[in-house]
């Protein structure tokens, strides 16, 4: 009875305009905050971090996707993939920019050497860079183009980024020593990604 009942909410045409307007909605507060004064003491790194979390925030919802379809019945989330994998793509380009604005002075010269000799940035640009391809296909002219079959493969970087994402969050929490964050976010993501472990190995 949930289940007919949320995909029935899912399947309201008003379904993605609200899905939208949440997505967007920490974005929105950001800006405000920003315009108010309303981040702190240090805006800038305010700004980094939260748009790093809500980086990792949406791509735990896209890895969720659809393991919430097949044991929660709710077939019509697939309808949203798309828009929340763009909308992760959305927030590491803020929080990428925001790193190279106010950290780097948009110097070019300096975010090169910094990539290069932290670790920690290294693995977050990485995955910036394994999510654009994904970014670029995710509409259906770049599906019919490369092929499902391909399409699919392709998209199964999204593990990949998932791994890196996290490793980026725990190597800039270490200098810290403040892991609380970065275990949640790695079991959220541990979990979702063994239930794909367990479903292929269950179908073989």
């Amino acid at each position: 009875m949930l289940a007919t009942r949320l995909n029935a909410a899912l399947r309201h045409s008003l379904g993605k305009p609200v899905w939208f307007v949440l997505a967007l909605s920490p974005l929105v507060w950001l800006v405000y905050a920003a315009i108010l004064d309303k981040l702190g003491a240090n805006p800038a790194e305010a700004l980094i971090r939260a748009t790093g979390d809500w980086t990792l925030r949406m791509l735990c919802i896209v890895l969720a996707i659809t393991p919430l379809r097949v044991s929660g019945r709710l077939q019509n989330i697939a309808g949203y993939r798309r828009m929340a994998g763009l909308f992760v793509y959305l927030y590491v380009m803020l929080h990428l920019l925001s790193y190279a604005w106010f950290d780097m002075g948009l110097d070019v010269a300096d975010i090169g050497n910094d990539i290069v000799k932290r670790p920690f940035i290294l693995v977050g640009f990485s995955a910036f860079l394994l999510l654009t391809p994904l970014a670029l296909t995710s509409f259906n002219r770049a599906i019919r183009f490369l092929g499902a079959k391909r399409w699919q493969q392709l998209h199964k970087l999204v593990y990949c980024v998932a791994v890196l994402a996290v490793l980026h969050f725990f190597w800039m929490r270490a200098g810290k020593n403040n892991f609380a964050e970065v275990a949640v976010y790695a079991v959220v993501l541990a979990c979702l990604l063994m239930w794909r472990v367990l479903r292929r190995h269950r179908a073989r």
